[in-house]
């Protein structure tokens, strides 16, 4: 169904100037489209940015929005995807009393079950590291908040596709 609201992460390979981010947001923001997650970081190429922004939106939309990325300058090229499409992960970190990693064996056994790992122990508290599916991450926290949480801080997803992307074989052959 093309009106069928689904999750897609959409991948903008870019110059790296300044205000483009803004303008990417300004984007969706004229459309009322929230956000879900996004992350910008170096690319497999010199000198290219890449942008990962998650939204919850119909396929038809998401095509105009992908039209709309590509009019930008600095904008080299935007892909999106479902998640059958791509690897993903995000990551994040809790901050926790230190009295309850030792008073406490259930949260030692939880961190275990969780695949997380403690990143740093002291007197006042101690902090995790997991990274992993959205799902992983929820339940995570949902365990972790019966104890109490000091801190909480989540990333935006980093992806992967599952199959090559044309862009990195175009942008390799300008760099020679």
């Amino acid at each position: 169904m093309e009106n069928e609201i689904k999750q897609f992460t959409v991948s903008v390979y870019t110059e790296n100037n300044i205000g483009l981010l803004n303008r990417l947001s300004a984007i969706f923001q004229r459309r009322h489209i929230n956000i879900e997650s996004l992350n910008t970081s170096v690319s497999e190429i010199d000198g290219v940015s890449r942008f990962t922004i998650v939204v919850n939106i119909p396929e038809s939309q998401m095509k105009k929005i992908i039209g709309q990325i590509e009019k930008q300058i600095e904008v080299i090229k935007a892909y999106y995807h479902t998640e059958d499409e791509i690897i993903y992960q995000e990551s994040c970190l809790f901050k926790i009393k230190s009295e309850l990693l030792f008073d406490e064996r259930q949260i030692q056994n939880i961190i275990k079950e969780s695949n997380a790992r403690i990143v740093t122990v002291n007197k006042e508290f101690f902090a995790i590291e997991k990274s992993g599916r959205k799902e992983e991450i929820d339940l995570l926290y949902r365990e972790l908040n019966a104890f109490g949480i000091m801190q909480f801080t989540r990333s935006g997803r980093v992806a992967v596709t599952k199959d090559e992307m044309k862009i990195s074989t175009m942008l390799r052959a300008f760099q020679d």
